[in-house]
């Protein structure tokens, strides 16, 4: 399942941007938002989104859409 950035509790902090592989993360009204069509959950790797994100609970599992799928 791709990953989602709680906006309520995101910082804007721009951690998780640059250390997307995918280019799925962006701003968006102040806050930031991942692209579930590009998220891939940085496969084979812990997903960077998640590890640099300094906010507990920000970066989730989005588990109301599939996994990603090749």
């Amino acid at each position: 399942m791709p990953y989602k950035i709680i906006s309520s509790t995101c910082t804007a902090c721009t951690a998780c941007e640059p250390v997307c592989p995918n280019v799925a993360i962006k701003e968006k009204n102040g806050t930031y938002i991942i692209d579930p069509k590009k998220c891939t959950e940085c496969e084979g790797e812990d997903p960077q989104c998640f590890e640099v994100c300094p906010v507990d609970g920000c970066v989730v599992v989005d588990k109301s859409l599939p996994r990603y799928a090749a």
